[in-house]
């Protein structure tokens, strides 16, 4: 087992062929991710935060703690995980970026949540006082344990980047209190899967065997159907198949990664090599067969749920950003566990699409829901927008969890771009930064990674620091057929996978990779019947995208596959015609000559869509 105490990350797990580097050890310098990095600390998080001040989901604590809370509770009975969850976003950002004024607004919150908090270390504004329902008697949707979930997480997150303080005592008792109520002779769990992972993160942290042991018990305990019978079915908390048992992701698609992330947790803690490769074969499949092209998971409206198998319709994707925020932590678990930099691709694709278009660019409004298609312009109307439509980002929402879930995620960033193995170091992600660290042996060693990355494909990794021999190994990504590899001066192809080159590196010596970013046409696979007949344009890592303000009818719109897309700017050129669309009394029968002249078509990356103003979009093109 590796000392893992001085890691400043998110996931630190003590054992695995992996170690993650932290946000002290890798610093975004620019690139692509930079200016996202510094809006989500400079704007998004007091955005968040001043509507829950507005909104009175802070307030609920301060009204708890001194007694005058009443029925009339504010917001929605999880609002305190998106306080929490705020928290922590703030405390990887104060890591990363030191700022007195955010240390004291953490410091006050902290205050807050702690005179919350009952002599026996509950905790939650919802559920307990002589006014509301008594503690955990609605285990299916109470959320107790999910926002206790968060609040370790937050605590996790502050002690790693400013040393143990009142919220980690705060949190202690609270995880104290849930293994002392649902320990080894009770059967519950909750609705929502967070707590786990959680509880492993904390005993990683404090090296509290009872914390991971609590986990394991939640993640042993599900899919008996402990939970009430639901109209969308056991599935829904995935309360339906025992973890160990299932063969697929299914049920509500944020639900399901949780409890994924926290069995992935359990399984290395607990060195449980079964559990560990049920969960990868469960994720495995989803991704081959239940997974959007832009990574987004979910095709279900009503209920935020996986489909059957390869049930993707690009115009009823959902595709939650919590999802995605979701996915993105699951790879990293599944590659940290298991030393596959194909996880690493998986978070590649799932950042630089889903999540990078979920946030506006002012980082004050964002995408629930992430469609792959939208028929009509939505317009701006007074009272918010609904969950499920496309087109707008809101500003917020009644059920605002993806903001502050996009927001702890990217002020963490960078511990999701190198991590260490017993030779060196390998890079998984390609943005601009500076790493600095020490080997397994204690030398230190350093990069500076340079990239036109998403955009273009040349990524330079300059070594920095340097003794003695030791291990780079750069991720050639699936895509990158006839990528070329330059050091010392000399070129050679590389084929998609890992390349690792172990040399007795001297500081200023350079390695250049040169990843082919044309764009190219990719087909769907013929089983997903939404699709058939379309094709869509990747460039790089990047999915593309018409998108029109009102002056293409996306509908009449036909992709001449015969010629193939050609480079613009950071997006595409398609030729392709829009057909004349004739309304009839009915519409069926025998098909309609096609008319319509071949012309120039901007495709431009998903990630930049409905950032001109609302508009429609196609990402699958209908082929001519």
């Amino acid at each position: 087992m590796r000392n893992t105490q001085s890691i400043r990350g998110p996931v630190v797990p003590s054992r695995g062929p992996l170690r993650p580097l932290g946000t002290d050890e890798v610093r975004i310098t620019g690139g692509f991710w930079a200016p996202r990095q510094r809006v989500n600390g400079e704007a998004t998080l007091g955005h968040a935060l001043e509507w829950m001040d507005e909104l009175g989901w802070t307030g609920n604590f301060t009204s708890v703690g001194n007694g005058s809370g009443s029925r009339e509770r504010k917001g929605r009975e999880f609002s305190d995980s998106e306080v929490y969850k705020i928290v922590e976003a703030m405390s990887w950002e104060h890591g990363r970026s030191p700022d007195p004024a955010l240390d004291a607004r953490i410091d006050a919150l902290t205050s807050q949540i702690a005179g919350a908090q009952a002599e026996d270390g509950y905790l939650s504004t919802s559920f307990g006082r002589d006014w509301q329902r008594p503690r955990y008697s609605d285990l299916a949707w109470g959320h107790e344990l999910y926002c206790v979930g968060h609040l370790l997480q937050a605590a996790v997150a502050r002690t790693r980047t400013a040393g143990a303080g009142p919220l980690l005592d705060v949190a202690r008792r609270a995880a104290d209190h849930v293994c002392e109520t649902f320990g080894p002779d009770t059967t519950g769990v909750c609705g929502h899967p967070e707590i786990e992972t959680a509880l492993v993160e904390l005993a990683r942290l404090t090296g509290e065997q009872r914390y991971l042991d609590q986990a394991a018990s939640f993640v042993e305990r599900r899919g008996y159907r402990t939970l009430p019978a639901h109209e969308f079915g056991w599935s829904y908390f995935n309360d339906d198949i025992p973890v160990r048992k299932a063969t697929v992701l299914r049920g509500h698609a944020v639900r399901s990664l949780y409890l994924a992330c926290g069995a992935v947790d359990v399984a290395v803690e607990t060195d449980d090599d079964d559990l560990l490769g049920a969960v990868a074969e469960q994720f495995d499949r989803a991704w081959a067969r239940r997974t959007h092209i832009t990574g987004g998971m979910g095709s279900r409206h009503q209920d935020e749920a996986f489909g059957d198998d390869f049930v993707l319709p690009a115009d009823r994707a959902y595709a939650e950003t919590c999802a995605g925020v979701a996915t993105v932590m699951l790879a990293q678990r599944l590659l940290l566990a298991t030393g596959d930099n194909r996880y690493a691709g998986i978070a590649d694709r799932v950042l630089h699409n889903l999540i990078a278009g979920a946030i506006g660019d002012d980082g004050r409004s964002f995408f629930y829901a992430n469609t792959l298609h939208q028929r009509t312009i939505v317009q701006p109307q007074a009272g918010g927008e609904r969950l499920d439509v496309g087109g707008l980002r809101a500003p917020w929402r009644e059920v605002s969890c993806c903001l502050p879930n996009i927001a702890r995620l990217l002020a963490s960033l960078s511990s999701y771009l190198v991590t260490a193995d017993d030779t060196g170091l390998r890079v998984h992600q390609y943005a601009d930064c500076d790493v600095e660290t020490r080997l397994a042996d204690g030398r230190e060693v350093g990069l500076e990674v340079r990239t036109s990355y998403p955009e273009g494909g040349d990524v330079a990794v300059r070594v920095a620091r340097s003794g003695g021999p030791w291990s780079i190994t750069l991720r050639v990504p699936d895509w990158a057929t006839g990528a070329v590899l330059v050091v010392d001066h000399e070129r050679r192809p590389v084929a998609p996978g890992d390349v690792v080159l172990t040399r007795d590196w001297t500081a200023g010596q350079e390695i250049r990779l040169e990843l082919p970013t044309q764009p190219r046409f990719t087909w769907p696979d013929p089983r997903i019947d939404a699709v058939r007949g379309c094709v869509a344009v990747e460039r790089g890592p990047l999915v593309l995208c018409a998108e029109s303000l009102g002056d293409h009818d996306l509908d009449a719109l036909r992709v001449c596959v015969g010629h193939s897309p050609e480079q613009a700017g950071d997006g595409a050129v398609v030729r392709a015609r829009f057909e004349s669309l004739l309304d009839s009394s009915w519409p069926y029968g025998e098909p309609s000559a096609r008319t319509g002249t071949s012309v120039p078509l901007h495709l431009t990356p998903y990630h930049r869509w409905a950032r001109r103003g609302p508009s429609t979009m196609r990402v699958w093109l209908p082929s001519a």
